[in-house]
């Protein structure tokens, strides 16, 4: 035997095609097949163990497990011949109990199981044709009973006993729904179903007497005792989506069943069809039912399971709750999850859980504890482990940085899975086959051959997303290479190799005149090896793209093809039965495989170990260098042909798969049990890819989340606090409630207890009257009864003297009877004494003929014994001469033997001539088989293509076809919906123009309204400025009548003074002292001058304020235009009233500069009077005094001008402080601000 041995670690898969596929063992522990093996499964802790199938088996059929749960029943098929194996399952591991494989009846397959409720029988069903029951006592695999059920061919589907009765039996079938006992040796049917008989799929026994049948039109019937007491129907429901579906549909129909006139011309024919076809629903088949303590589950239809309640009233069920299997976001139709057909369901002992299997080899579960808290919607089912491969997987491949497997299957789906931890790490369904698919080393990439294109795909932390794609059709091998630098990928014959970095096809390796089925990289990645149909195996080098090496041989078909670690010998395997090792273009040697044909081969990194798949689903393990004899171990694996096989980095695991879609992990140890030692020591990756765009969702994910928490916290601690509140609030009112009962307990206690203190007086004075009311009557009573004892006792006296005289009379009558009973029993002895001798002596009479009867007897049976003597002499004398005779042809024929012998050892010869030519004749016949079946497999795929290539465009047609017809009625829809709209429009229009003429109107009021409220407040500051401007002028009013006043006393003076020098007109010299006295007195030369410049002086002053004026006028209008865009309607009113503020500072200026205007024009009149008064006067000798004068004159312009000032300053702080009141106001935001009085100052002597 070899050194590697292979033990099972884990199964991925179910197989869905096995009848009762499903069992629990105890509360965690379930049983389901899987290849070939039926796995016990911990539902807690996640382990599996493995109870193998039958050596060559070619798949299991039915399971069934003991109501005790210490046995198991498999239904197999092991080299064609009919098997049933019962396992013990108490034992560790679990043990064959007995094997029943030989039947005095003809049976092709046992197709549905079941043991009685005491385990001892077991009962079993075989398939058509024969349609027979058998009962067994399986211990002492003892036929009970053995009956036809059905004579017509039709389908058994299953059979069952009564739970509390060995002998009671339910079969069903299509038409077929029998009751059988057995009773005296034989099964008898005690049913007979009335009505039309039905396609019954599934039943299940409630009770002693009733049993629950469903059928694949949705119909559930109740039988007691074989007669039907109970039926319904399941009404088909659709899912979320198909209703949706529905009510777009139900919504175009009402659309369509009241067309305008002008619509397209719609017959009421079609839209009837048109209704009918979209309400049409499929029927929900019952394929499976389960009981437990309240009802009974049972699936009603695709995906759907519905619970049953018995009704308390009636004698009935009700449907109780619906339990969906949920939607699939992982495949590409998501609907398609909750199509499929549950093929059995059971519950947990305790029934806390229930676990269905499905035909897409599906496991799911739930609590019933959840079906209890769903109300209203339907509860969903739960993956039970994960997602399941449901077809033949048709690629495997691991990587070298983590624990990792990819599988690919013909259920159009890829899966990565983790050898570690044994779980479904990702999965992604998809709309083509998958044919093929490779890991890239560091696990980050993968490959996938799809039916239409090769994908290069990222494995991200939760998805599988492809970002580039090959036009290579029907790919079905890839491969990365060792360095994970370049990849491999088959298209028919051609071989196309691509870098793993730039995705540019760098090579094409073309020789194979077949489909290539197998390549393989070599160590340093420098070579890689194909073999394919046409019996071919090439050694590329992939520097050159040439072939290096080539063995051919066309009679083998090969499957697969690996190289030894050093890259010196390949191997290979095929159609012809052999293991070849291939170095330099030859085959070194051929290993027979023992009638099988090897699928499949890897060899351990280490060159130690080799495994093979067979055709026939087993695994072998050999040593290399390769045995000449029979030397490996083979195990039991999958229930078919195995397809890819692959083993890990490190030599710790092989991976296998196969075509009944299970994927099986096997650790692997040397013959002494220990693992294999590790070369060198890998620690895995932990890094994953995620997407920006999935970080950045997941981050706002979390930031919401985090938003959610935190208004979740402060509404629970807003809602503890109002709790708290409420709480403090009641006990608050609790505690004063109970204090005023206390109080008011209290104030009762006391009235109690006074009123309990005068009872008690009371009652103790009516107890002393008692007593002595009492004593009296007592006394009265003794007297009384002594009177009456006395009279008793006399009475009494008398009774006695009558009772001994009567005594005394029946003693006599005693005596009297005594002698009487003596005289007649001595009369009855004497009677029966005498018949006693009469009985005696008929005794002895008949003692006497007995003995008679024996003397006669002994004589005949010695005349009988005497004859059979003489009889059995002459039969011996009779057969002593048969035997001479027979002795004497038996020599005869000793003689006539030898000359046959002769004869037969020529025949011998000539027969073993002819059978070396038979045998050379069925090798050729063999190879050209081979040839047969390859060209066969060759026309197959072709065909198989065609018939795809014909299928897609079927589709497609169809597809177009369908968006066409969509397209028709989506026109006419829109045509009917477009009127319509027209209709609800005119409809609309007239109510729409009444609306916005009232919104125009109430717009036109609101701007009144606005406008009023503007006016309002215009108005107010108009009335305040106005208020202002008043006390200004009445304030230069006075200053003027004060000037008035002062100019009127001058030239009053002025004029005393002329008038004086008038009186020396006839005095030239006094006169002309006397004027020059006035013009000294009045007038000096520096006089214009002086007010000339007082006028610059303010002229410029004017010109500086309004510049700066000007400047902030600038400011501010910029500053509205920018705040104006964020501020609009809120700043329109501050704006206007600025642009009137400044309108009135320049009206003030203006009326300020006319006045100073007037006030010049006085002056310089004066001035003028004066200077053509001087004209004519001869110019004077300018004095000392003169500067002194006009020092003082120059001083009063410079005040006059300074308080002006000083008034403008105060009005600007005015104005100033009542914009900043109204900024204050909520709401108003003034666009800008005037510059400050230091600023203006700063301005000021900056001019200057």
């Amino acid at each position: 035997m070899s050194a590697v041995v292979a033990q099972a670690q884990h199964i991925f898969g179910i197989r869905a095609g096995v009848v009762n596929n499903l069992c629990f063992f105890d509360e965690q522990i379930i049983i389901f097949p899987c290849g070939n093996y039926c796995v016990k499964y911990n539902v807690d802790q996640k382990w599996q163990k493995f109870i193998p199938g039958s050596e060559k088996s070619q798949g299991m059929l039915a399971l069934a497990i003991s109501p005790n749960r210490r046995y198991l029943a498999i239904s197999e098929i092991v080299q064609n011949k009919a098997t049933i194996t019962i396992y013990e399952l108490s034992s560790v591991p679990c043990r064959k109990r007995k094997v029943i494989n030989n039947f005095d009846f003809t049976v092709h397959k046992f197709i549905s199981l079941a043991f009685s409720p005491d385990s001892k029988y077991l009962v079993a069903h075989t398939g058509t044709p024969e349609s027979n029951l058998v009962y067994w006592m399986w211990e002492k695999q003892k036929v009970m009973a053995i009956i036809r059920t059905d004579t017509q061919n039709n389908p058994i589907y299953q059979v069952s006993f009564n739970p509390q009765d060995n002998t009671q039996i339910c079969v069903v079938g299509n038409g077929i729904f029998k009751l059988f006992r057995y009773a005296e040796g034989t099964l008898k049917q005690t049913n007979f179903v009335r009505g039309e008989p039905q396609n019954y799929r599934s039943h299940a026994w409630i009770s002693e007497e009733r049993i629950v049948v469903g059928t694949d039109t949705g119909k559930l019937f109740l039988f007691e005792s074989g007669d039907l007491r109970w039926e319904t129907s399941i009404v088909c429901r659709e899912t979320p989506s198909d209703t949706k579906k529905l009510e777009v549909v139900h919504e175009s129909e009402s659309l369509i069943e009241f067309p305008a006139p002008s619509s397209p011309d719609y017959s009421s024919e079609q839209l009837f069809v048109e209704k009918s076809e979209s309400q049409n629903m499929t029927l929900p088949q019952v394929s499976a039912i389960a009981v437990y303590s309240k009802g009974f589950a049972c699936s009603a239809g695709l995906g759907r399971v519905l619970l049953y309640e018995k009704m308390e009233e009636k004698d009935a069920y009700r449907e109780s709750r619906e339990i969906r299997i949920p939607l699939d976001q992982h495949s590409n139709d998501p609907s398609q999850s909750n199509k499929q057909e549950i093929v059995c369901m059971c519950f947990s002992p305790s029934e806390e859980t229930l676990i269905i299997s499905t035909s897409k080899s599906q496991l799911y579960s739930i609590a019933m504890s959840l079906t209890e808290i769903s109300k209203g919607e339907p509860a969903q089912f739960e993956f039970l482990m994960y997602s399941l491969h449901s077809a033949a997987i048709t690629g495997l491949a691991v990587c070298i940085r983590k624990p990792l497997i990819a599988t690919c299957s013909l259920d159009r789906s890829v899966r990565i899975w983790n050898y570690e931890t044994n779980n479904l790490e990702l999965y992604r369904e998809y709309q083509e086959e998958a044919y093929t698919v490779s890991l890239h080393p560091s696990g980050h990439f993968t490959v996938v051959g799809f039916a239409d294109k090769l994908r290069i795909m990222n494995l991200l932390i939760n998805d599988i997303r492809a970002f580039k794609e090959f036009p290579i059709r029907g790919c079905r091998e890839c491969a990365f290479s060792n360095g994970g630098h370049l990849f491999a990928a088959v298209n028919g014959n051609v071989i196309h190799v691509y870098t793993s970095t730039s995705l540019e096809n760098i090579s094409n390796l073309k020789g194979h005149t077949g489909k290539i089925k197998s390549i393989a990289w070599n160590l340093d990645d420098s070579k890689l090896i194909s073999c394919g149909t046409d019996g071919a195996v090439y050694e590329w080098n992939l520097t050159s793209g040439k072939r290096e090496t080539e063995c051919v041989i066309k009679s083998c078909s090969y499957n697969c093809v690996t190289i030894s670690p050093d890259s010196k010998i390949i191997f290979a395997v095929g159609s012809d039965q052999t293991l070849k090792e291939i170095a330099d273009s030859s085959v070194l040697r051929e290993v027979s495989a023992f009638d099988v044909v090897y699928t499949s081969l890897v060899i351990s990194h280490s060159g130690r170990m080799m495994f093979v798949g067979t055709s026939m689903g087993t695994v072998r393990s050999m040593k290399y260098p390769l045995p000449v004899s029979k030397e490996f171990n083979e195990y039991q694996a999958h229930a078919g042909p195995v397809t890819k096989m692959t083993i890990t980095f490190d030599d710790q695991f092989l991976l296998t798969s196969a075509d009944d879609g299970c994927l099986i992990t096997w650790k692997v140890f040397d013959k002494d049990g220990r693992g294999v030692k590790r070369e060198r020591e890998v620690g895995f990756s932990e890094e994953v890819l995620v997407t920006k765009t999935d970080m950045e969702e997941k981050a706002q994910i979390m930031l919401e989340l985090k938003t959610r928490v935190e208004e979740l916290k402060m509404e629970n601690e807003y809602q503890l606090r109002l709790k708290d509140m409420n709480y403090t609030e009641k006990i608050k009112e609790l505690t004063d409630k109970f204090i005023q009962e206390m109080e008011s307990l209290k104030t009762k206690n006391q009235v109690l207890r006074t009123e309990k203190e005068k009872q008690e007086a009371s009652h103790n004075t009516y107890v002393e009257d008692l007593l002595e009311k009492q004593s009296r009557e007592l006394q009265d009573i003794e007297c009384c009864n002594n009177q009456k004892l006395l009279l008793e006792y006399e009475k009494y006296q008398e009774l006695q003297l009558k009772s001994q005289r009567m005594q005394e009379e029946y003693e006599k009558q005693l005596r009297d009877n005594e002698e009487t009973k003596s005289q007649a029993l001595e009369e009855l002895t004497e009677y029966y004494e005498a018949k006693l001798h009469e009985k005696a002596s008929l005794l002895e009479e008949a003692q006497d003929d007995a003995r008679q009867q024996m003397r006669e007897f002994e004589e005949t049976k010695k005349q009988i014994e005497e004859d059979e003597d003489r009889e059995i002499q002459d039969i011996k004398t009779k057969y002593e001469k048969r035997l001479r005779e027979e002795k004497e042809a038996n020599l005869r024929l000793k003689g006539e033997t030898g000359i046959m012998r002769k004869k037969f050892s020529s025949l011998q010869k000539e027969i073993e001539e002819r059978s070396t030519d038979i045998e050379a004749l069925k090798g050729e016949q063999a190879k050209l088989q081979g040839v047969i079946k390859a060209l066969e497999k060759d026309i197959q795929g072709l065909k198989r293509e065609i018939q795809e290539r014909d299928e897609t465009i079927q589709d497609k047609e169809r597809r177009i076809y369908d968006l066409k017809k969509k397209n028709q009625e989506l026109e006419k829809f829109k045509f009917v919906l477009d009127y319509k709209i027209k209709e609800l429009k005119k409809q609309i229009e007239p109510r729409e123009n009444e609306i916005k003429a009232m919104k125009e109107q109430i717009q036109e009021m609101e701007a009144e309204l606005e406008r009023f409220h503007k006016q309002n407040t215009q108005l107010e500051l108009n009335i305040t400025e106005l208020w202002q401007k008043l006390k200004a002028t009445d304030q230069e009013m006075r200053r003027e009548r004060q000037k008035e006043r002062d100019m009127e006393a001058l030239v009053k003076r002025f004029k005393i003074d002329l008038h004086n020098c008038v009186g020396f007109i006839q005095e030239p010299r006094q006169l002309k002292e006397k004027i020059r006295a006035l013009f000294d007195k009045y007038v000096q030369q520096a006089d214009m001058v002086e007010i000339v410049g007082v006028d610059t002086d303010l002229q410029q002053e004017y010109i500086r304020q309004r510049e700066h004026l000007e400047r902030n006028l600038a400011t501010l209008k910029k500053k509205v235009v920018k705040e104006n865009e964020l501020h609009r309607s809120d700043n329109v009113r501050i704006m206007q009233e600025n642009v009137n503020l400044i309108k009135e500072i320049n009206e003030l200026r203006r009326e300020l500069k006319i006045t100073r205007a007037q006030v010049h024009d006085l002056e310089s009149a004066l001035r003028l009077t004066k200077k053509l008064r001087h004209s004519e006067v001869p110019e004077p000798v300018p004095s000392v005094e003169k500067p002194s004068t006009a020092g003082i004159l120059r001083l009063t312009e410079e005040e006059e001008t300074e308080r002006i000032i000083e008034m403008q300053r105060l009005e600007i702080r005015r104005l100033r402080d009542h914009l900043q009141e109204k900024e204050q106001i909520p709401g108003l935001h003034p666009p800008g601000r005037l510059p400050s009085l230091e600023s203006d100052r700063s301005i000021e002597t900056g001019s200057n």
